[in-house]
């Protein structure tokens, strides 16, 4: 599942039992990115208050299954195909619309998100994201006056900018350690929005 030690639920106790009490899917499923974090619960708690608040927020404004077509980009650039694999599922599930969902991800791995059946403001988040991800040194203001130009607001710039900065984040802790998608159940998240200590994955 990885390439250090974890600590499977059977075995967990004390905080880190009551960590994955809050993050289990079916079965007490946890998911291997959490599992990863087992010698360290601390890491795993700020890994998924991180998570739920950027993705997973009442807060936000952008669409779900938008903010995961995001995520499933970056991670595509990152060459993550855990979280390509985790986060295209979820983005299926949100969208229900398998053929445009395909249509996206055909898009995706031809690296060219203007081929994608997205609107104009969403293609310009996607080179956004592209750019953050691959050079984010070379961004400058007008990167952001572009986004603004294309119909996003600062708030949701915000959101564009947090989701993807989070993928990379997770996308480096699944490919330093070594996870993998085995015993995961693929596109289960957190959808309880309204309450950000609500972890459980449905």
């Amino acid at each position: 599942m990885s390439w250090i030690k974890t600590i499977p639920y059977v075995e967990a106790t004390g905080r880190l039992r009551k960590l994955y009490d809050r993050v289990t899917g079916p079965d007490n499923n946890v998911d291997n990115i959490m599992m990863a974090h087992s010698l360290r619960p601390h890491s795993m708690e700020g890994h998924m208050a991180m998570y739920k608040a950027v993705l997973h927020h009442s807060g936000n404004v952008i669409p779900k299954w938008f903010l995961e077509v995001l995520g499933v980009w970056v991670s595509s650039l990152n060459r993550c195909g855990y979280c390509v694999e985790h986060h295209f599922a979820g983005l299926q599930r949100l969208l229900q619309d398998e053929a445009r969902g395909n249509a996206i991800w055909a898009a995706i791995e031809a690296g060219e998100p203007g081929q994608a059946p997205l609107d104009a403001a969403q293609v310009a988040a996607m080179y956004y994201a592209r750019l953050l991800t691959e050079a984010p040194a070379d961004l400058t203001e007008a990167d952001v006056e572009r986004l603004r130009s294309a119909g996003w607001d600062d708030g949701e710039i915000l959101e564009i900018n947090q989701v993807c900065s989070y993928f990379s984040y997770a996308n480096r802790t699944v490919l330093g350690l070594g996870c993998s998608t085995d015993g995961d159940v693929l596109g289960l998240s957190p959808n309880n929005s309204e309450n950000p200590d609500d972890w459980g994955h449905r």
